[in-house]
C-alpha cells in the first residue's frame, strides 16, 4: 500500500478515488467507468508533475526519508551481481546500520559500503535506523583498505540520519572511528565513487562519502545536520525545521552549484519510492560513467584528485 507524504494530499485524494472506481468497475457501466478512470489519472498525474516540479527544500527532506524509498540493500540486490557481505571491525564486533562487502558491479569486482535504514519494524531495529556505531565505521575502514590491496574500487551507498550518538558509541571512540573512516577514504589509491540515496546525514555520511566522485539523487538531502537539529540549536524551536533546511543549501541542486556534489541523478516523477527500478538503473547509470572516467588515471594520481576536490570546496564562487 502506498505512503503519502502530507503535501501529496491532493494527488492521494486522485489516486484514491480512481482505486474506488475500479472496484465499481466489474459491477457497473465498464466503459464509461474507464472513462472516467482515465481522466482522473491524468489529472492526479499532472497534479503530482506540479507538485515535484517545485519541491521546497523541507518537501525534499521528508521525500528522501520516505519509508518506501529504495535502500542500500535494493541498490546491491538490483546492481551487484555475486554479493558476498563481510562482518565485523576486527576489534569490537559486528555493526548492521553499515553493510560491506565485494561483489561485480558490470562485469569488474567491486567493493560495496553502505548505511542500511530497514524496510519494516524488525528490520530497522536490526540496521538500527541506518545509525552506525563506531564498529560499523571501523568495519567500512577495513574493508576499503582491503579494496585497496587488491585494487578494487569502492563504490557507497549513503543513507543515514547521522552517526548513532548513544553513550556507548562514545564510550568506544565515535569521533575517532569516523575521521579514522574519513581517512580511508582519501587515502586509498583506487577509485571511489559515493551516491546519496536517501539522507546524507553530517560526519556518519562523509566518513564513507569521501570520494573522487560524489553523487546524489534529485530528491535526496546531504547536510552537517538535520533541519530539526539545526532549528534546536539555531531557534530552540524544531518547529522551525523547514526554516532551517531552506537555509542550510541542502538539496542536490544547491550542492552542484556549490561544489560539494559531482552529479545529479534524476528521479521518476513522485520520487524513487514510485519507480525503484527506474531510479536504481539510472543511479547505476551515474556509476558505471564515473568508474569509466577514474579508470584512465593512476594510484597516485586519484589519490592527488581526490585531495584537491575536497580541499576546493568552500572556496568563492566566482
Amino acid at each position: 500500500m502506498r505512503s503519502y507524504l502530507d503535501f501529496e494530499k491532493p494527488v492521494a485524494e486522485l489516486e484514491a478515488k480512481v482505486e474506488e472506481l475500479r472496484t465499481l468497475q466489474e459491477e457497473g457501466d465498464a466503459i464509461a467507468i474507464g472513462e472516467e478512470i482515465g481522466r482522473i489519472e491524468a489529472k492526479a498525474a499532472a497534479a503530482l508533475k506540479e507538485l515535484y516540479g517545485e519541491l521546497t527544500a523541507w518537501q525534499k527532506t521528508q521525500v528522501a526519508r520516505h519509508p518506501q524509498r529504495p535502500h542500500c540493500l535494493d541498490y546491491i540486490a538490483a546492481l551487484i551481481a555475486d554479493f558476498t557481505p563481510l562482518a565485523g571491525d576486527r576489534k569490537h564486533g559486528e555493526d548492521a546500520a553499515i553493510l560491506g562487502g565485494f561483489g561485480r558491479f558490470q562485469g569488474e569486482s567491486v567493493c560495496v559500503i553502505g548505511h542500511e535504514k530497514g524496510s519494516d519494524t524488525e528490520s530497522r531495529l536490526q540496521h538500527n535506523f541506518g545509525m552506525a556505531r563506531p564498529e560499523g565505521y571501523r568495519k567500512a575502514a577495513r574493508l576499503m583498505r582491503m579494496a585497496d590491496r587488491f585494487d578494487i574500487p569502492v563504490i557507497a551507498l549513503i543513507d543515514t540520519a547521522g552517526a548513532y550518538p548513544g553513550i556507548g558509541a562514545e564510550e568506544r571512540g565515535q569521533a575517532e572511528a569516523i575521521a579514522r573512516s574519513t581517512a580511508a577514504c582519501l587515502e586509498i589509491g583506487v577509485p571511489n565513487v559515493a551516491v546519496i540515496i536517501g539522507e546524507g546525514g553530517s560526519g556518519g555520511a562523509v566518513a564513507i562519502a569521501t570520494a573522487n566522485r560524489v553523487i546524489m539523487l534529485e530528491h535526496a538531502i546531504y547536510s552537517v545536520i538535520s533541519p530539526e537539529g539545526a532549528a534546536s540549536i539555531l531557534w530552540r524551536d524544531t518547529a522551525r525545521a523547514q526554516d532551517a533546511a531552506a537555509a542550510m543549501k541542502i538539496t542536490a541542486e544547491d550542492l552542484l552549484r556549490l561544489g560539494v556534489i559531482d552529479t545529479i541523478v534524476p528521479e521518476p516523477v513522485g520520487g524513487a519510492h514510485r519507480e525503484p527500478a527506474s531510479a536504481i538503473a539510472a543511479t547505476g547509470e551515474a556509476i558505471g560513467a564515473a568508474l569509466a572516467e577514474l579508470r584512465a588515471f593512476d594510484r597516485a594520481t586519484i589519490v592527488r584528485l581526490r585531495r584537491e576536490k575536497f580541499t576546493a570546496i568552500g572556496r568563492t564562487l566566482a
